[in-house]
Order: structure tokens, then sequence, then C-alpha cells
């Protein structure tokens, strides 16, 4: 069973950028699914952006032009560019892998511990 580890959250003013990275370890290959999903107190855990092994990319209307997944195999990470940063995206950001289609999907299977960005008004 491979491992995700989450990192780069923090606490930014409303307008602010953040830029999360995962690592990954113990893979033998590189998942067909990648993603970042995000859940703030009181609510239900929702995908956020996702890219499959070819690079192809999708996300959520409400990060859509805010926010940008990407990936660098060589390091085996995950990265999610946020910018613009709203204090609705405040929320536990988590890294995520999976080996179903489509890879905008919730039935993630392995996940990292979290990172928490916090975005103040």
């Amino acid at each position: 069973q491979g491992q995700l580890v989450e990192s780069g959250g923090g606490s930014v003013q409303s307008g602010g950028s953040l830029r999360l990275s995962c690592v990954r370890s113990g893979y033998i290959f590189r998942p067909y699914c990648m993603a970042w999903f995000r859940q703030a107190p009181g609510k239900e855990r929702e995908g956020v952006a996702y890219i499959d092994l070819d690079g192809t990319t999708s996300y959520a209307d409400s990060v859509k032009g805010r926010f940008t997944i990407s990936q660098d195999n060589a390091k085996k990470s995950l990265y999610l560019q946020m910018n613009s940063l709203k204090p609705e995206d405040t929320a536990m950001y988590y890294c995520a892998t999976n080996s179903l289609l489509p890879c905008n999907r919730h039935d993630y299977k392995s996940w990292g511990q979290g990172t928490q960005v916090t975005v103040s008004s």
C-alpha cells in the first residue's frame, strides 16, 4: 500500500496564493488518477481537481480559473496551485489516488493525512 504525504498548507489572506504538494511513496506504478479533495468543518468532502496519467485535468466549478493541478512523475509528486483564494476555500485538503475511471469521482481508495488551508477575509 502506498503512502501520500501533503504539504504546503497555511494561512493566507483573501486574494492570496498557496501551492500544495503531495509526494507518493511505495507505489510500484503511478496511479492512473490523482486528485485533490477538500473538506470544511460541517461539510461533505468534495473533489477539487483531478488529473489522469496522460495529464488530462478537470476541476470543480468553484475553483475553475483559480486552481491548477499538475504532476511531476519523476519526483512522484502532485501539486495544486491555488490563486485568488477566498474564505470559502478554507478546508483540509487531501491528496488521493485511484485506478478507476473516470477520474472525477468520489470513491478514491488511497488518501493522505491532509494539509490545512485557512483563508481570512
